[in-house]
């Protein structure tokens, strides 16, 4: 995990030292969270948020890359009925998306691109649960921004997990694959550039 890590760094800072314009910015919103996978059908969207920072690395007038580093509480409440009653998954994430952001117009914006997720705490109903899931989660994202002036924007964006939530998930083949839970996160963001 250190390598990646690292890697990630070192792509950006390459970048940063080879882009025509760089603008830093923090970001903040809420998350819709649920989980996604065959499986999984008795689960209900969790409210939660997400905070943190981002690069937007202008790569030709209308297309820029743009790295972030932010703090994502997930999860999923589950309905167990009348004998178990409902109760909650939350997951807390660090998430390092890397997208590449087109300006269609100057203040409308879509963004697209693969995310890393690094699994911090997980709980249930107060129990730890984070050994039960993989510390490493991969998405990708799809998303748009409506920039107001040239330093605030709002942006609503779709995240949706490639890779299977639980530890000890056994994919031999793509029903599996299917039928393994994901993360898949709808969040509002507002966002300043300094």
């Amino acid at each position: 995990m250190k390598k990646i890590i690292l890697a990630a760094i070192a792509v950006m800072t390459f970048s940063f030292a080879n882009a025509q314009q760089t603008r830093f910015g923090v970001k903040g919103g809420l998350n819709l969270s649920n989980w996604a996978g065959g499986d999984v059908s008795d689960t209900k969207a969790l409210v939660g948020f997400h905070v943190g920072g981002f690069a937007e690395i202008k790569i030709i007038e209308k297309l820029a890359i743009q790295p972030e580093l932010l703090f994502s509480t997930q999860g999923t409440k589950f309905d167990g009925g009348a004998f178990f009653g409902d109760f909650d998954v939350k997951t807390n994430y660090l998430n390092i998306p890397v997208l590449a952001k087109y300006y269609i117009v100057e203040k409308f914006s879509v963004e697209a691109g693969p995310q890393l997720g690094i699994l911090l705490s997980a709980k249930s109903n107060g129990e730890d649960v984070k050994d039960g899931f993989k510390t490493v989660d991969f998405g990708f994202n799809l998303g748009a921004g409506y920039h107001f002036t040239d330093n605030v924007s709002v942006n609503l964006r779709y995240t949706i997990g490639l890779s299977p939530l639980a530890d000890n998930a056994d994919i031999e083949n793509e029903g599996d694959y299917y039928d393994s839970a994901k993360n898949s996160v709808l969040a509002l963001s507002f966002a300043y550039k300094f």
